[in-house]
């Protein structure tokens, strides 16, 4: 069970941490695995907002008046 002493992290939050962090610590290989980690986020970003843009599509066609 979360403490209620802690605040909530809000949405996105890790994202802006990560984008915050000094590149320069990292080696070559955590910069090379840390892309792939980040294009891996992106495909996964895109599919979720193609099926929301289905999922609303969709909707929209049910509750289209019908002429």
């Amino acid at each position: 069970m979360e403490d209620a002493a802690e605040p909530r992290r809000g949405r996105g939050a890790a994202l802006e941490q990560a984008l915050r962090e000094d590149l320069d610590l990292f080696g070559l290989d955590e910069l090379a695995e840390r892309v792939e980690q980040l294009q891996a986020e992106v495909a996964r970003t895109q599919a979720q907002v193609e099926r929301k843009k289905a999922s609303r599509s969709a909707a929209d066609a049910f509750f289209a008046p019908k002429t």
